[in-house]
């Protein structure tokens, strides 16, 4: 190859580097614009939060972060979303994966229940022989995969309501779970902030939703505290 294309070569290089750290710049500057507005905080990474949970879409891989951390409040909770990579592979077969997670603070801890879209996923799961909790709506059944560290919690948080409530338009398709004193949500790619006050707000129904006895049974009572 000629001197003159092999410095062609680098300059496209180059220029692809600068445009991404440009492209990068604004990003962050349109989230601590978003925080700012928001009355949220925005951080472009916290390592702390790669061990938010153990189980899906955490635990797997190498390389694992967390950036594009935004903290606030949802609805009086406390609220986080940042977006969680991982790779998985190596060499050619190295590939890096995104998920937008969004997350609301619980009073207290709850057993976990894993609510997940039904899919391929889904059913090589229940291959292995995982189990899945049944209810009396078959729409429901048929939408989602349902696990629980404790059945009996699982059945009382998804009661006919919330049943209802999950097979709305803007519910299907949303994997969450209760996950000890956090509720999460995640789903493929990075941040995006349009979506971000509807995951929440689906999050929020789910937590409105759990019964009373569910919550006194683990330490925490929902009722207002009576004034004199």
């Amino acid at each position: 190859m000629e001197v003159g294309g092999v410095l062609l070569i680098g300059a496209a290089v180059v220029a692809v580097f600068i445009l991404g750290l440009w492209a990068q710049r604004k990003r962050h500057e349109r989230f601590r614009q978003w925080a700012a507005v928001s009355g949220w905080t925005y951080q472009e990474v916290d390592s702390s939060l790669v061990n938010l949970s153990r189980d899906q879409p955490f635990g797997v891989g190498s390389s694992r972060s967390a950036k594009e951390v935004l903290r606030g409040t949802f609805e009086s909770r406390a609220a986080l979303s940042f977006t969680y990579s991982w790779t998985t592979g190596s060499g050619k077969n190295r590939s890096t994966h995104l998920a937008h997670v969004v997350a609301l603070a619980l009073p207290t801890y709850l057993p976990t229940v894993e609510v997940t879209p039904e899919g391929l996923g889904a059913k090589l799961v229940k291959m292995l022989g995982a189990r899945d909790l049944q209810f009396e709506s078959e729409a429901f059944n048929q939408a989602y995969r349902v696990a629980a560290s404790d059945e009996r919690v699982g059945h009382a948080i998804l009661h006919p309501r919330l049943m209802e409530r999950l097979l709305r338009s803007d519910a299907l398709g949303n994997a969450w779970r209760i996950d000890g004193t956090w509720i999460l949500s995640w789903e493929n790619g990075s941040t995006d902030l349009d979506r971000l006050a509807s995951r929440l707000g689906l999050l929020s129904a789910v937590v409105r939703s759990v019964p009373r006895h569910v919550w006194l049974d683990h330490g925490y009572d929902p009722a207002p505290a009576a004034t004199t």
